[in-house]
C-alpha cells in the first residue's frame, strides 16, 4: 500500500457538491424559519473544504448544473481554496443538489432534493486525462456509486489511482434514497472497498456492506487483507480502527452539539491531513474525532470546519472520552 504518497497532503476528492440552506434562527424548524442561510454542502465538497481549512490541498471531481446554483457552488469552492479544475458542468434538466437543513441537536431534519442530480452525470470522459501523480491520495464518497454514469466514472478513477500507486480512501457515505436496492448498494460498495487502502464508515454503513455478517465483523475481515486500514465509527460511542492484527478504540470529544450534520466529512478531513503530516493512525483518528466534535457545535458543514489553529487549540485543551 502506497500510503507514503499521502505526505503530499494533496487530495483528489470524488463526489457530490451542493447548496445547503439552513433554517434561521438556529433551533428553528424548517416550517417556521424566518430566513435561510446558504452554504456550500455535499459530502465531497465538505471533505474538500475540511482539508483546505486544515492546511491541505484538495481538488474536487464532480459535475454541477449549468445554472446559478451550480455557479454558486463553484464560487464557494474557490472561496475555500478547493481547486475546481475537475468540476464539470452538465446542461439540460439535471440540477445541483439542494439540502434544506435545521440547526437542532434533537430531531434535526434535513430535506434533500436530488432528483436528476448533476453529480451523477460525471462520466469516464471527464476522468480519462486526469494526471493522478500529483495527488497524495484519491478520496471517493460512496454516493457517487449509486447511479450511472457516475459509477463507471468512479471505478475508472480508482483504476487510474491504483495504476499510479496512489492510495484510495473510501468514505462509504451510504444514502439509501440514492440506490435502487440495498443489495445493489452492498454489492457495488463492497467491490470498491476491496480496491481501497482505507475504508471509513459508520456502523450503519458497515451493516449495509456486511450482508449476512455483522458490520463490525465485516470491518474486521476487510482489514485482514492487503494491509487495509478500516475505521468503524459508532457516532457518540467513538470508533474502532482495524489495521493488520491491531485493533484499537478511540473515544469522542465531549461537546454540546448544535446539530449532528457535518461530523463525518470533517472527521475525514482531520484524519487524512493527520496521516499526511506523518501522525500515527491512532493520532490521526483522534484528530478526525476532534474536528468532528468542533463541527457539530457550529452552524453549517463547510462553514463549520475548523482551521488548523482552532483544531490544535481544541485538542490541547480537551481530551477524548475513554
Amino acid at each position: 500500500m502506497g500510503l507514503s504518497n499521502i505526505t503530499l497532503n494533496n487530495f483528489l476528492v470524488l463526489g457530490r457538491a451542493g447548496m445547503d440552506l439552513y433554517a434561521e434562527p438556529s433551533g428553528t424548524a424548517i416550517e417556521y424559519a424566518k430566513s435561510f442561510f446558504p452554504a456550500l454542502g455535499g459530502s465531497a465538497a465538505n471533505i474538500s473544504s475540511a482539508i483546505t481549512r486544515l492546511s491541505g490541498s484538495a481538488s474536487l471531481l464532480t459535475s454541477v448544473s449549468d445554472d446559478s446554483v451550480g455557479r454558486y457552488v463553484l464560487g464557494q469552492l474557490k472561496l475555500y481554496n478547493v481547486a475546481t479544475d475537475f468540476v464539470y458542468t452538465a446542461s439540460g434538466q439535471v440540477r445541483t443538489s439542494l439540502a434544506v437543513v435545521e440547526t437542532k441537536a434533537e430531531n434535526c431534519q434535513s430535506v434533500l432534493y436530488r432528483n436528476c442530480a448533476s453529480d451523477f452525470e460525471l462520466s469516464v470522459k471527464h476522468v480519462q486525462y486526469i494526471n493522478m501523480s500529483k495527488f497524495g491520495a484519491l478520496i471517493v464518497t460512496g454516493t457517487a456509486l449509486a447511479k450511472e454514469p457516475s459509477r463507471e466514472a468512479t471505478f475508472a478513477t480508482v483504476s487510474k489511482a491504483i495504476n499510479s500507486n496512489i492510495p484510495v480512501i473510501f468514505d462509504v457515505d451510504y444514502r439509501g434514497y440514492s440506490w435502487d436496492s440495498l443489495n445493489e448498494a452492498a454489492s457495488v460498495c463492497n467491490r470498491l472497498a476491496e480496491l481501497s487502502d482505507i475504508v471509513v464508515g459508520n456502523d450503519e454503513e458497515f451493516d449495509v456492506l456486511s450482508g449476512s455478517m455483522s458490520g463490525i465483523n465485516h470491518a474486521r475481515r476487510l482489514s485482514q487483507s492487503e494491509d487495509r486500514i478500516i475505521v468503524y465509527k459508532m457516532g457518540p460511542k467513538g470508533s474502532t480502527t482495524f489495521y493488520k492484527s491491531e485493533e484499537f478504540f478511540t473515544g469522542t470529544y465531549p461537546v454540546s452539539p448544535l446539530k449532528p450534520t457535518g461530523a463525518g466529512d470533517s472527521f475525514m478531513g482531520g484524519f487524512v491531513t493527520g496521516l499526511a503530516q506523518g501522525l500515527s493512525i491512532r493520532d490521526s483518528v483522534n484528530r478526525g474525532s476532534a474536528a468532528a466534535a468542533l463541527v457539530v457545535t457550529r452552524v453549517g458543514c463547510s462553514p463549520a470546519n475548523p482551521t488548523t489553529d482552532e483544531l490544535l487549540n481544541f485538542m490541547a485543551n480537551n481530551a477524548p472520552k475513554r
